[in-house]
């Protein structure tokens, strides 16, 4: 197996989808404002789910972003760990779920399941067609992007705020460059 990854970040979503697309594009902007330490990951995995599988299971703890149905209106913060992922990937994403489903069971199958996946997200409003999400769960983007430093942050990776006007290297990219394809 290659290399381990000790942090993987995976915004996940479809930006097709108005709300669905709030974990791809709060990937994009903590890349824009928070430089990432070395051994941290971050992946645009939009809706690739089982091709992810590659780098899901060379990391060692998994934060995946995504819009997440959940008891709180829209644009309630949601945080799910432990057992309660499982059942979550298959009840309460969005409609790439079976994806992400495919994507963590694949890891478990072959024996290569994260040490810890973490999902942090936000309630979507809407997921019907529409590139732009709705303003409440617009305005929960940055919360979700201070509670993704906060896991970094308390897994010992913690991001560091990029000043304003500088020029720093981009330590993300997307799926298909970093599946080397």
């Amino acid at each position: 197996m290659s290399d381990r990854i000790p942090v993987l970040v995976l915004g996940l979503g479809n930006l097709l989808c108005s709300d669905d697309g709030a974990g791809v594009v709060a990937l994009h902007r903590l890349c824009g404002a928070w430089q990432m330490p070395p051994g941290v990951m971050t992946v645009d995995g939009g809706t690739l789910g089982l091709a992810l599988l590659p780098l899901v299971e060379r990391a060692e703890r998994v934060i995946i972003i995504d819009a997440v149905r959940g008891d709180g209106g829209p644009g309630a913060p949601v945080r799910i760990d432990g057992d309660e992922v499982a059942p979550a990937v298959y009840e309460r994403l969005s409609p790439h779920q079976i994806g992400v489903a495919d994507l963590l069971g694949g890891a478990a199958l072959l024996g290569r399941y994260p040490s810890e996946v973490v999902i942090v997200g936000v309630v979507p409003a809407s997921v019907d067609l529409g590139y732009e999400r709705t303003p409440v769960v617009e305005a929960s983007l940055p919360d979700l992007i201070v509670r993704v430093v906060a896991e970094l942050t308390a897994h010992g990776f913690p991001p560091t705020p990029i000043a304003a006007g500088a020029t720093v290297e981009r330590r993300w990219d997307d799926a298909a460059r970093a599946l080397g394809l």
